[in-house]
């Protein structure tokens, strides 16, 4: 049986196949430390931060990162850069509905939260979807 039970890889292939070519972003979608380092595309990134490795059920956690470019603001007469709230938000629904509708036999994806957060080396915000699993089959 142990040899049958899910590893990081596969929860992340999981999520990849869940998102890819079913979302607007205008971007790719990448596991792991797979997205170019100087992208500054709508990205979905997704990878496995533990899972349990020796016990049924699995229990775990992922991240679903979605980057997107900031914009332009005149704040008191100051142009700087914020986060686009709007498609930050499109395109958290799109993820948290397809998540929340597939339907895995004896797989079970729970998004628990959900954070903005800012990466300054390329001037994104991105939201940080965070994944519980409950694995209960091989």
């Amino acid at each position: 049986m142990k040899d049958n039970l899910k590893t990081p890889i596969d929860t992340d292939g999981i999520l990849f196949q869940l998102l890819s070519g079913k979302t607007t972003n205008k971007g790719g979608i990448y596991v792991g430390d797979g997205r170019p380092e100087d992208s500054t595309e709508e990205d979905i990134v997704v990878n496995t931060i533990d899972l349990e490795a020796d016990a049924l059920p699995q229990i775990g956690t992922s991240n679903i990162n979605i980057y997107v470019p900031d914009v332009s603001m005149n704040i008191n007469g100051k142009m700087q850069v914020s986060a686009n709230r709007p498609r930050l938000n499109v395109l958290t629904h799109e993820v948290l509905k397809i998540v929340r509708e597939t339907v895995l036999p004896g797989i079970k994806a729970i998004p628990k939260s959900t954070t903005t957060m800012y990466e300054p080396n390329c001037k994104q915000h991105f939201m940080n979807i965070r994944i519980d699993w409950n694995i209960q089959t091989t």
